[in-house]
């Protein structure tokens, strides 16, 4: 019950933030999807009950979502600049990366993010290897170590604090 009362308010909450209308009939909407919310979702925390053992560490996506915002930036940046110039050599590839998160959260948010990040898309996960396959725009590496240092490091030393 607990569970279902935290993800009530949290889904509530965003609602306000994202809608940040107070009009009587946005009010009540937001009620109602924040219960269906946690209605639906309840059934997954519940199953994980460690997951809000350390919510300390949730701290973390704070740091993430700014590196995230910046990392995202810097891509467009760069994916705009080789519009503009042509000439710019484009080498397109699929590379092969290393990743120490083993929890399917944990491998769902990397996967999710090298897709978000112009320039990159997550095509498989080895789940047994501990790989990722990673369609990049422009392979700057074939080498698994030095790609894994240039698309996979900064974002996988942050996801590993917060899902372990």
């Amino acid at each position: 019950m607990q569970i279902r009362i935290l993800l009530f308010i949290s889904s509530f909450i965003t609602w306000v933030l994202l809608r940040w209308s107070f009009e009587p009939q946005n009010i009540v909407i937001g009620i109602a999807v924040s219960v269906l919310v946690s209605l639906m979702t309840a059934g997954i925390f519940e199953k994980k009950s460690g997951l809000l053992k350390r919510p300390w560490r949730y701290l973390w996506l704070f740091y993430y979502f700014p590196l995230f915002a910046w990392e995202c930036f810097k891509a467009n940046l760069e994916g705009a600049y080789r519009v503009i110039h042509p000439d710019l050599p484009i080498r397109p590839g699929i590379v092969k990366v290393r990743t120490t998160l083993k929890s399917d959260t944990g491998l769902t948010f990397l996967a999710n993010t090298l897709t978000l990040v112009p320039g990159t898309m997550t095509v498989d996960i080895d789940r047994d290897g501990g790989f990722l396959y990673v369609h990049w725009m422009n392979v700057e590496s074939p080498e698994i170590d030095r790609a894994t240092a240039l698309i996979v490091e900064r974002f996988e030393k942050i996801l590993r604090r917060i899902f372990g």
